[in-house]
């Protein structure tokens, strides 16, 4: 195994970090490699908002879902999906660019998330870690407000960057899916009923952990706190006022 697969299958998101900063050149360096990711057309349908205000930083924690070590966190970027900057673009070489769909917003959002995995995996080559933050498309309208984001700006993933503690450091990564249930050949196909318990169950099993509950019990308890959570409905109504933005989209649909 090469150095880069090792990297990529032993990183994990790490949520405590030592109480150090990261260093200049460091922070550039995650930069640059976000900004050499593929991107469609080499657009760079993305913005990046590096957060450095603590005050700022406090509040994004308390709006991402009261998560107190987001504003912990040396490093803070968010990736936005910029359908903004290219329409301003051609306007000012006196194009008239038709209004930005959902499609623009698909590829953008793309085009942001790439970045931010480049940013991830550079962190992690540095001795760094990081953790994704889905919890930023929540809230739209306080997060417009605190980061002055205007029409056709979506608000893709947040990275939390730092060094990571010892005890982070020697935490084990959870389980993945194995390959048979989520890689299909030329078509997708439903799992049957069998495959899906068996997906759960594999994966419970190379976790090692204790069964405390059944599988039907299991995979209840956490579909109520990830799928039916209030943070879940929340984020689903956020993207939809972010998309009222965008042509075509029927908010009353």
């Amino acid at each position: 195994m090469n150095e880069t697969l090792k990297l990529l299958f032993e990183r994990k998101s790490v949520r405590v970090f030592e109480d150090r900063p990261v260093p200049e050149g460091v922070k550039q360096a995650i930069l640059r490699a976000a900004f050499e990711a593929p991107t469609a057309g080499n657009q760079m349908l993305y913005t990046i908002l590096d957060i450095t205000d603590p005050d700022l930083k406090a509040r994004i924690a308390v709006t991402c879902d009261d998560q107190p070590f987001i504003a912990k966190a040396p490093l803070v970027l968010i990736f936005l999906a910029d359908c903004r900057r290219w329409p301003r673009l051609y306007e000012l070489a006196g194009e008239v660019p038709r209004a930005a769909g959902p499609g623009d917003l698909f590829l953008a959002m793309a085009d942001a998330c790439i970045a931010a995995q480049n940013a991830a995996v550079a962190a992690e080559s540095l001795g760094l870690g990081s953790c994704y933050i889905g919890d930023i498309l929540e809230n739209c309208e306080q997060h417009r407000q605190l980061l002055n984001l205007k029409e056709y700006l979506v608000p893709a993933c947040m990275l939390v960057i730092g060094y990571p503690t010892e005890a982070q450091k020697a935490r084990t990564k959870p389980a993945r899916f194995d390959a048979r249930y989520v890689v299909f050949e030329n078509r997708f196909r439903d799992l049957s009923d069998a495959e899906l318990e068996e997906m759960w169950e594999r994966r419970e099993q190379a976790d090692g952990k204790p069964r405390a509950l059944g599988f039907r019990e299991a995979v209840k308890a956490f579909c109520k706190r990830k799928y039916l959570s209030a943070f879940s409905r929340e984020m689903s109504r956020s993207a939809k006022v972010y998309l009222r933005d965008f042509e075509g989209f029927d908010p009353e649909a």
